[in-house]
Parts: C-alpha cells; sequence; structure tokens
C-alpha cells in the first residue's frame, strides 16, 4: 500500500514508514540536469515539451548541477566532453542519478568503430542507473526511463545500498516476453 493509496478521508490518520514519504518526496520532484550533446537533446527538449509534459511527473530541468539530482546524457560524449561530464556528476548532491540517452551515450553510437575522439558509452566514466535505447529514442523511451528511475528511488531504503535497491528492482522487473506470450495464450485460448 502506497503513500497515495491510503484512505485517510474517514480516519485522519496516515500510517507509514519515513522510507516511504522522503522517497515519495523525492521520486515527485526529481530536477533533471540535462546538457544536449547532439541530436537526442531534440528529443529531450520534446519530452520537456507541452505534448509531453513532464510536470506532470514532478520533473522540472534545472541548468545547475548543484539543484539537480538527475544527469540526462543525451547525444555523443567526445573524449573533450568526458572530462566536463565528470565534473558536473561530482558537483551533483546524493543522492544522484544517472540516465544515458541514446545510442552514442550508451555505447558509442554509430561512431564506436572508426572514432577514436568517442567515449564507448559514458558508463566508462560515471555509473549509470538506467539506459534509454534508440538513435534518436522517442520521448515516449525517455518518459519510460525517468519512470524507472522513479521506481529505483521507490525502492531505495535509509539503510540500503543502491546496488541492493537495484537488484530489487531487477527481481520486481516484468519480462515483456513473457507478458506478450501470456496474452497470445490467452487470445488462442478464448
Amino acid at each position: 500500500m502506497g503513500l497515495l493509496d491510503a484512505n485517510i478521508s474517514k480516519h485522519n490518520v496516515l500510517v507509514t514508514s519515513v522510507d516511504n514519504v522522503l522517497n515519495w518526496a523525492r521520486l515527485s520532484s526529481l530536477w533533471p540536469m540535462g546538457f544536449g550533446l547532439a541530436c537526442c537533446a531534440i528529443e529531450m527538449m520534446a519530452t520537456n515539451a507541452s505534448n509531453y509534459d513532464l510536470e506532470r511527473f514532478g520533473i522540472f530541468p534545472r541548468s545547475s548541477p548543484r539543484q539537480s539530482d538527475l544527469m540526462i546524457v543525451a547525444g555523443t560524449v567526445t573524449m573533450k566532453m568526458a572530462e566536463r561530464v565528470v565534473r558536473l556528476y561530482e558537483q551533483m548532491p546524493e543522492p544522484r542519478y544517472v540516465l544515458s540517452m541514446g545510442s552514442c551515450s550508451n555505447c558509442g553510437g554509430p561512431y564506436w568503430k572508426h572514432g577514436y575522439h568517442v567515449l564507448k558509452g559514458v558508463d566508462r566514466i560515471i555509473p549509470v542507473d538506467v539506459y534509454v535505447p534508440g538513435c534518436p529514442p522517442r520521448p515516449e523511451s525517455l518518459i519510460g526511463g525517468l519512470l524507472k528511475i522513479q521506481e529505483l528511488v521507490r525502492m531505495e531504503q535509509i539503510g540500503i545500498s543502491r546496488a541492493e535497491a537495484l537488484k530489487k528492482l531487477q527481481e520486481k522487473s516484468i519480462d515483456p516476453g513473457q507478458l506478450i506470450q501470456d496474452a497470445r495464450q490467452g487470445v488462442e485460448a478464448s
């Protein structure tokens, strides 16, 4: 039972844990620091626009790393830019999260083989929590990645490490292939 699922209209008493309150406040007010490095930035800007309206999730973009708790790496990270990405990551307060958006930031993109100047994945310099695939990924994919970040925040506890929270999140995740197969069997049965 979540904080918002509780029926408090009759008794005016809410019983929950401190972890639930803190996590609800943190996941309902993610402030990403997005900086566009390539074409993925256009999709990130479209996600922040009125058609998708990230503010309904409590996600409000910030331009300062000291006010952000989520870094969205959108686009190609060159060797020259890698140093600056690390500096911005280190300036962010704890707890901080990283979302890697697009093929270029995930694994180097089309430049991975012949581009000596391109970093072969941003996870080589900073820890990444969620990867959003695509070239460039659609705004719906970015929203899905942001919801995964919110699930990660929801799983964290005061006495639990980030690695343990990620492990709990992976155990809880649903295999989409199995879900599709179950739906097909249900249709065939009826």
